[in-house]
């Protein structure tokens, strides 16, 4: 089997990312795997506690945040795989997960990016993804394909194209991304991987769903639900897939039910659920996308490490 890399970013997560670790050591030993780990930042290094459980490992540590993007994009200038293997530090891998993916992948030269089926860890009868439906860009709204539904096996011989991957887990040939390039690292948080999907169709690849494997997710577990960096980026980052994504006629009747309507309700929302202090950051998020071309690497919010 040719080398695999798997690249994962921690950032103040350490116990997650420990239990990540022993995952890929368990379920992952005798294949050719390269594990690269980004650290992005953290308060502490724990470098040594990583090492401890995967003494393979190769480190990267970062002294500031750089996003997920980014951070992702440093393994990847380090990794050493025919294929590239993303995962959450708050995944957890099966048996078979590797060979699954790389076997899609060499079964269509086509296939750009791929995700397996993505269960709830805590809920691992629950089905967080199972692919995703095609983006509507007048309204940036799509939908997952099997979310909530009780897993019932219903996927498990399911090897299709899908609209978007997850960003929990994706796999692809290093080789592609000379032509495709790395992930846009000016979203920092948020559509980073679907404005991914994006560069690999226009490059002719497809995007691909396979439910004969899967990985556990604990979401949720980087980002709190409700909180000021969430809000921001989900708010600008909306808007600047668009942007990057559509031509400027989509993009101005995007704009339109945009602040008319989406953001409207989302800022009558927090004023109901007494949560008053997110909607600055729901206009910043808007803002930022009329003052600063789609490009830009200014985020537009100060990023703390913590």
């Amino acid at each position: 089997m040719d080398l695999t890399t798997i690249i994962t970013v921690n950032f103040n997560q350490p116990a997650v990312t420990l239990d990540f670790l022993r995952s890929v050591k368990t379920h992952c030993s005798g294949m050719a795997v390269e594990l690269i780990l980004v650290d992005n930042g953290s308060d502490e290094d724990h470098k040594d506690r990583f090492l401890e459980i995967y003494p393979d490992l190769s480190y990267i540590r970062s002294e500031i945040n750089l996003g997920f993007a980014a951070g992702n994009n440093l393994g990847v200038k380090a990794s050493k795989g025919k294929y590239l293997l993303f995962l959450n530090n708050d995944t957890e891998v099966t048996l078979n997960l590797i060979p699954e993916l790389i076997k899609e992948l060499e079964s269509r030269s086509d296939i750009g990016l791929i995700s397996p089926l993505i269960l709830y860890f805590q809920n691992p009868e629950i089905i967080q993804y199972a692919g995703f439906t095609e983006m509507n860009y007048l309204t940036c709204r799509n939908r997952g394909i099997g979310s909530m539904d009780i897993n019932q096996g219903q996927y498990e011989n399911d090897s299709r194209e899908t609209a978007y991957c997850h960003g929990a887990a994706m796999m692809c040939r290093k080789a592609d991304l000379e032509e495709t390039g790395l992930m846009a690292e000016e979203f920092f948080l948020y559509y980073e991987e679907l404005d991914w999907c994006e560069k690999f169709r226009k490059a002719g690849k497809k995007i691909w769903f396979t439910g004969r494997t899967k990985i556990y997710h604990k979401e949720s577990m980087s980002v709190g639900r409700e909180s000021s960096i969430k809000t921001y980026f989900m708010t600008r980052n909306r808007m600047l897939f668009i942007r990057k994504n559509t031509n400027v006629l989509n993009t101005l009747l995007f704009s339109l039910y945009y602040i008319g309507f989406a953001c409207t309700k989302q800022i009558i929302i927090y004023f109901i659920k007494g949560r008053s202090d997110l909607v600055k950051w729901v206009v910043k998020g808007l803002k930022w996308n009329f003052t600063h071309k789609a490009d830009s690497r200014d985020l537009g919010f100060k990023i703390k490490n913590s």
